[in-house]
């Protein structure tokens, strides 16, 4: 008798990255970073935006952790919100990005060809232009804010997931399981909902957070060119721009700035590489449970 797995799906995708060492390690990356986030009020020490001229630039002690910047502001609570911040953007934007790239993907993957070729060259259309180009043109145009940087990433993406999406509409549409709800008189909208959308789902999961860090730092960029988030607003970004400006007298801001960064990209890289395995059993080497 075969074994009756008693694990919900949410449960295996868990139990699978617990077994994968760096499935594990991003996890918990990702979970620190989102606890940071949502926490933070309570976690700093220290108003993150308060002006304190007497303790300028200090190094890090106990009383601030990673020192102060050339105003006084503690390091530690920037760091601290600038995640809260870097998470505001990233957020909505793959929100956004994977809600109208699934929509314009299946129409373009399961409409007439027509439709098809016209959705595919507005992508194209959107992708010609480089990224950063186009986020500076448009932040040089309406002012640097958190809803433009939102905006413009949230837009530049929305090909990435709607042309994953075509690609695997396409390959969908035409199975045995499709042909049979047609055939049983299924409408268009039903089967793209039930059949079509939950087949999608999956890899856009892992393309997702391996988008996240990318989000993440083309804010920071942003930022660190001040066309980001408005100043005093604390951002991984700033607190770069700030320590470069000032490396040779406070190393440790330009330090503070880089490592959430570099962890980012760690713990979201691993957790997606983990999702992929997944997601394609395929990939994990195990042959699937038994």
């Amino acid at each position: 008798m075969s074994k009756i797995k008693s694990r919900s799906e949410i449960g295996d995708i868990l139990y699978h990255l617990i077994r994968d060492p760096l499935g594990l390690i991003g996890l918990v990356i990702v979970m620190l970073i989102f606890a940071s986030a949502l926490f933070a009020s309570w976690i700093v020490p220290y108003d993150p935006i308060a002006l304190n001229i007497p303790d300028r630039m200090q190094g890090p002690s106990w009383a601030h952790l990673l020192g102060t910047d050339q105003l006084g502001r503690d390091t530690f609570s920037r760091v601290i919100m600038g995640g809260r911040v870097a998470l505001q953007v990233a957020l909505p934007t793959i929100i956004g990005a994977m809600t109208i790239g699934i929509f314009l993907g299946m129409v373009a993957g399961y409409g007439p060809k027509w439709l098809d070729n016209l959705i595919v060259l507005l992508f194209d259309t959107v992708r010609s232009f480089p990224t950063v180009m186009f986020a500076l043109a448009v932040v040089a145009l309406v002012g640097p804010s958190l809803n433009t940087v939102i905006l413009v990433i949230m837009v530049t993406s929305v090909p990435t997931y709607g042309r994953v999406v075509r690609t695997l509409t396409q390959s969908i549409k035409s199975s045995e399981f499709i042909m049979a709800e047609k055939a049983l008189g299924a409408s268009t909208p039903r089967i793209l909902a039930v059949h079509i959308l939950p087949n999608v789902l999956g890899p856009l999961a892992v393309l997702a957070a391996m988008d996240i860090p990318t989000i993440v730092g083309l804010e920071a960029g942003l930022s660190f060119l001040g066309m980001g988030v408005r100043p005093p607003t604390p951002s991984w970004g700033s607190l770069l721009n700030d320590g470069y400006s000032l490396i040779r007298n406070t190393p440790w801001l330009i330090i503070a700035g880089g490592i959430p960064l570099i962890l980012t990209t760690l713990g979201f890289t691993f957790l997606g590489e983990a999702l992929r395995d997944v997601v394609d059993p395929k990939l994990r080497g195990r042959g699937g449970d038994k």
